[in-house]
């Protein structure tokens, strides 16, 4: 088995032809430049893009293959040089169960299975060119199509306050809106980590997932896991998933919670933290819950399972003193941002950035260093250390 370092959400802002997809992303997030920067600067063996499902990223991707510039895996999976890409889509549902919209992925094995579910989809969804559409169909139903297409079926962000979920799709339980034996794995969501998420029984029996949710390309890989594999494959993955084998997810990757945009609870009017359902500051009941409130509400278990190592790691971005100036300078002497967070020396850090801001890269490593939280839609940050 090898390590392979995999980020599995990863938004299209536009396309070649600069159509739109995820209306919010980076209008420079193209397929192109995902697999240049997540292979060449971030370092990643494995990447899902989740929006697959739109019909000219489909186009682009065959043209790839008829060019010889990519070639499909005998185990899924599209393999671009140093880089496999997943084949993903990202869906809203809503069907009567749900208290709100829910945030799903789907992962398909190759890029026939991803057409025929695009079409599937087509039927069901009002515009199949823009990521994250809500789907007019039972949740099962979806459930039971990716099955039949050898897919992978994950709830997204899962404690996010909007269109999550546990944040606004369901009162209690999975079970009211999911089949619980069609899910694959559970994706956390940059406010939470499996400590938090583990006190919620019902999540036990389900792998954990730490991916990006990248709206840009400066945003992938600031959470991502380790894999152990034989290679990076669709169907090696979906044995990770099972702990099959000897494959696994070895360690995950992923913010401080704190430093998550939805970590506490804030009045969504005067942005002050509170701890009840009127602000303390201005009197306002209109309070954004935050997801440390909302796994309290729901905390169950009282014993946890053993889980992979969780990491809390720091994005280069995320540390004061690193601009775009001092970021490409890093990569000019280390490579990859996985070099540089993971790997490099102090000392040789410092010969390149200063001691300061090198003892901060370290510090990042053991989750020493000391954070302001997030929460309303504001991310927490790195409070600046100096040694």
């Amino acid at each position: 088995m090898k390590p392979y370092y995999a980020d599995f959400h990863i938004h299209i802002g536009r396309t070649r032809t600069n159509k739109p997809v995820k209306i919010t992303g980076s209008k420079t997030l193209t397929l192109s430049h995902i697999l240049n920067e997540a292979s060449a600067r971030k370092g990643l063996d494995m990447v899902g893009v989740i929006d697959c499902h739109v019909p000219e990223v489909m186009k682009e991707i065959e043209d790839y293959l008829e060019k010889g510039e990519c070639y499909e895996l005998s185990e899924g999976g599209i393999r671009f040089e140093s880089l496999t890409l997943i084949l993903g889509t990202e869906i809203e549902i809503y069907d009567e169960n749900c208290q709100g919209p829910i945030h799903v992925l789907v992962y398909l094995p190759d890029l026939t299975k991803m057409k025929h579910f695009s079409d599937w989809l087509r039927a069901r969804m009002t515009n199949i060119t823009l990521s994250s559409q809500r789907i007019y169909e039972r949740a099962e139903v979806i459930q039971e199509k990716a099955k039949e297409l050898d897919g992978l079926f994950i709830p997204a962000h899962i404690f996010t306050p909007f269109k999550s979920l546990f944040g606004k799709g369901v009162h209690q339980s999975i079970s009211e809106v999911f089949d619980l034996n069609n899910i694959d794995g559970i994706e956390l969501g940059l406010s939470s980590n499996t400590q938090m998420a583990d006190q919620i029984e019902e999540l036990h029996r389900y792998p954990f997932l730490t991916n990006s949710d990248a709206h840009s390309t400066q945003k992938i890989a600031r959470e991502y896991q380790c894999l152990y594999l034989k290679q990076p494959t669709f169907l090696e993955w979906k044995k990770a998933l099972q702990g099959k084998y000897d494959r696994k997810i070895a360690a995950n990757f992923g913010l401080d919670p704190k430093l998550g945009k939805y970590y506490e609870a804030i009045c969504s009017k005067c942005n002050s933290p509170v701890s009840q359902l009127v602000c303390d500051s201005c009197g306002s009941k209109k309070i954004v819950k935050g997801v440390a409130n909302r796994i309290q509400e729901l905390s169950s278990a009282s014993k946890c399972p053993v889980r992979p190592p969780y990491v809390h790691h720091v994005p280069l971005d995320f540390l004061p003193g690193v601009g775009p100036k001092t970021f490409e300078r890093l990569l000019d002497s280390f490579s990859t941002e996985m070099n540089i967070l993971h790997r490099v020396t102090e000392s040789d850090l410092t010969g390149v950035v200063g001691e300061s801001l090198a003892h901060m890269i370290v510090l990042s490593r053991s989750g020493q260093l000391t954070l302001e939280q997030g929460g309303g839609g504001t991310y927490g940050k790195v409070v600046n250390q100096k040694r």
